[in-house]
């Protein structure tokens, strides 16, 4: 049987295990560009030992971003400080991925400890566009909505968007297609209701999912993998569900994507989500069965043994940790001594390891 440790091959890639660090937004950056927080970030779970460190959700139009401090990779001017912090990745033994984001509706919003609300064009903050012009919650700019030439700029920037990650050296790419951001609020019938080509029907609602996942992949080196990250259920009746998000992921496959990221919610503020650990997993295991590819399971996910059986038991192909490798950056390591898997340690962290751990 797989464990937590044993290698993932995807494409011509193999990750020397199935740890994930997960896509976290950081909310420091000035236009769009990485600085010093970020290599440090990014960095430190690199020497933790995940196999697969991801960017935060990084914004493919400046207009795309979620606040105005979110990483961008819209320009490119992006990519010299985003391939010094991948150079510094790939220098620990781990791989580096971007997750290339818009956040639609729920743009030009402040950051989360400065109260998640609208942010004034007065004060740096824009239009946000949409399926429609109906504003997420309360306190949220109104979005302007797309037209259907609009859509295709934001399609075309996706593509440009991979073309720089390529270009900065980044070896995975995650398109986001959950959490109410523009994507999965095109998915949504509780977003979308337009009348036109991209709402309506099932097949009218996942058409700019598809067509941006063509795009990317159209552009993205076979050798490469591509993810795309779902929302899985919005947790509300007559939402998007579980039974819709399994046919979105066999079509996914049949374009290339390598990995769903099995994520939920986030399209409508009133949705009830029932938290506990592991809440997400069922989602990753279904998709996976039924729709024939690999999957990630996030959310939760905070002890060894926890995580080592979703992979034994065949849920998912690897674990996405997010808030727990914010707590501890070195979790990977921890994890291994825990489970008595000897995994390498950095050279200069030795003197703190497991006796007889092989250095990198």
């Amino acid at each position: 049987m797989p464990h937590l440790f044993e290698p993932l091959p995807l494409r011509a890639l193999t990750l020397a295990n199935r740890i994930l660090v997960s896509p976290m937004c950081q909310y420091s950056s000035v236009d769009g560009f990485s600085n010093d927080w970020h290599f440090v970030h990014l960095g430190t779970r690199a020497v933790g030992g995940a196999a697969l460190v991801f960017t935060e959700a990084s914004a493919v139009t400046a207009d795309g971003r979620i606040s105005p401090q979110d990483l961008g990779i819209y320009q490119d001017g992006h990519v010299d400080g985003l391939a010094q912090i991948v150079r510094f990745i790939h220098a620990q033994g781990t791989l580096a991925g971007m997750q290339l984001a818009h956040a639609g509706r729920k743009g030009s919003t402040a950051r989360p400890w400065e109260g998640g609300r609208a942010v004034p064009q007065s004060n740096g903050g824009w239009e946000p566009v949409g399926p429609t012009n109906e504003a997420f919650a309360s306190g949220y700019p109104t979005p302007r909505a797309l037209t259907t030439e609009g859509i295709a700029e934001i399609v075309d920037s996706f593509r440009r968007a991979a073309r720089r990650a390529l270009a900065a050296g980044f070896d995975v790419v995650e398109v986001h297609g959950a959490h109410g951001y523009l994507i999965h609020g095109f998915l949504s019938p509780l977003v979308n209701t337009r009348t036109d080509q991209y709402g309506g029907s099932y097949d009218n609602r996942v058409r700019l999912c598809l067509d941006i996942a063509q795009a990317v992949r159209d552009v993205w080196p076979d050798r490469l993998p591509v993810f795309v990250r779902l929302s899985s259920t919005d947790w509300k009746d007559g939402g998007w569900d579980i039974d819709q998000c399994v046919e979105l992921a066999r079509r996914l496959r049949t374009l290339g994507v390598d990995l769903i990221d099995c994520s939920s919610g986030g399209a409508v503020p009133d949705a009830i989500i029932p938290m506990a650990p592991g809440y997400q997993v069922a989602f990753a295991e279904r998709i996976r069965r039924e729709a024939g590819i690999a999957t990630g399971a996030v959310g939760l996910v905070t002890e060894s043994g926890q995580a080592d059986a979703i992979i034994r038991e065949e849920r998912a192909d690897c674990v996405l940790l997010a808030r727990e490798l914010l707590r501890d950056p070195y979790w990977p390591l921890r994890a291994a001594r825990e489970l008595g898997r000897p995994v390498p340690w950095p050279a200069q962290y030795l003197r703190a390891s497991p006796r007889d751990t092989p250095a990198r």
